[in-house]
């Protein structure tokens, strides 16, 4: 048994982890992955984070301000639609 932030795993689920390659830090990786991975994480950690909450309303808030500029929401006039069906009049004689 082991002891991992404060769960007990058998040796079983160690030993599935290891063949697995899940275990934290990959005994083959070398200094330079090493070193790079922290880099990125780094880079990562240093991010300016949001809530999902204030980006869901911000995202609403401008899909509400473009929704006038926004041709599946209000669709285009029939006179300036470029794509609509041509009439064609067949007179028979």
């Amino acid at each position: 048994m082991r002891v991992r932030s404060g769960c007990i795993e058998s040796n079983n689920t160690v030993r599935e982890r290891e063949m697995k390659g899940d275990t934290p830090v990959n005994s083959t990786m070398s200094v330079g992955q090493a070193r790079k991975l922290v880099e990125q994480l780094k880079i990562e950690a240093s991010f300016c984070r949001i809530k999902v909450s204030k980006a869901a309303a911000d995202l609403m808030a401008y899909c509400d301000a473009h929704a006038c500029e926004d041709p599946l929401i209000t669709p285009v006039p029939t006179s300036e639609n470029p794509f609509r069906e041509k009439k064609f009049f067949c007179a028979l004689l």
